[in-house]
């Protein structure tokens, strides 16, 4: 039996023109398409480039342990790889940010000896920095899911750009389709130990579609907590100034200084 391979590609943010040469490539020659996109315009464009794709959506139902779902679809796409077919496994965006089963299928495939790669995908950072005039060369850039920034508290530069994803389902971790707010207010309260009330913020939605504006609300860090976010927002908080950090994050920065390391 021929040794199989595996492709993950990703389909970029607007269905159908942010596809890359290398990418639509892949999909054309592989034995099996596996895809999880944002929406049936950019499922219908796969299907036009390989007859053979296939849906891993019935895997990601609402509710579900996200985790659980994460390891189901490894499985889906490493099984016919396994069997000697070349696989492209396609996910909307980029597929290796907020990839994880992406980067799981590859990693256990070449673990068993299967040729594996990721390509490069358009992302909603790209998008984010091309829609909103950002160039995070200027000032540096600081990322975060939302969640983990909540639940982490890292320290924050205030003089550069911070970028907070998923901020319309925070902690959650089973898959959603509508947001979950009931978190904001508590990252509001964390921000607001950090930036002044009046500090714009931006809430950024990219469109998905090659004809359509991406959602763009900017409003004053103080109104954040009772702000309607569509589920698949991004928080950006633009450069305030001098470095500056939370009561907690200060606070453990303390005791650090006066706890001496226990000798190894």
């Amino acid at each position: 039996m021929s040794r199989g391979s595996l492709t993950v590609v990703g389909t970029g943010i607007r269905a159908g023109v942010h596809l890359t040469a290398e990418a639509r490539s892949a999909i054309e020659h592989a034995d099996r398409v596996l895809y999880l996109v944002a929406d049936p315009v950019a499922a219908e464009a796969l299907r036009r480039l390989n007859p053979a794709a296939e849906s891993l959506d019935d895997l990601y139902r609402p509710g579900a342990d996200r985790a659980e779902a994460y390891q189901a679809m490894v499985e889906t796409i490493l099984a016919p790889a396994r069997e000697g077919l070349d696989v492209c496994a396609a996910f909307y965006g980029h597929p290796g940010v907020f990839g994880q089963p992406g980067h799981t299928a590859v990693r256990l495939a070449r673990a068993e000896g299967l040729d594996a790669e990721m390509l490069p995908g358009v992302s909603a950072e790209d998008c984010l920095f091309a829609e909103l005039g950002i160039d995070p060369g200027d000032t540096g850039c600081q990322s975060y899911e939302a969640t983990h920034f909540l639940d982490r508290r890292p320290v924050v530069d205030t003089g550069a750009v911070l970028v907070l994803w998923q901020v319309g389902l925070i902690g959650r971790r089973d898959t959603v389709t509508e947001a979950d707010l009931s978190q904001l207010p508590a990252l509001a309260e964390l921000l607001l130990e950090i930036y002044p009330a009046g500090q714009e913020v931006v809430c950024y939605e990219a469109s998905p579609y090659p004809v359509g504006e991406a959602h763009v609300t900017r409003l004053p860090l103080s109104a954040l907590a009772a702000e309607q976010l569509p589920v698949m927002s991004t928080l950006v908080v633009q450069p305030a100034g001098a470095p500056a950090e939370s009561s907690s994050s200060s606070d453990r920065a303390a005791a650090a200084a006066t706890t001496l390391p226990l000798a190894e």
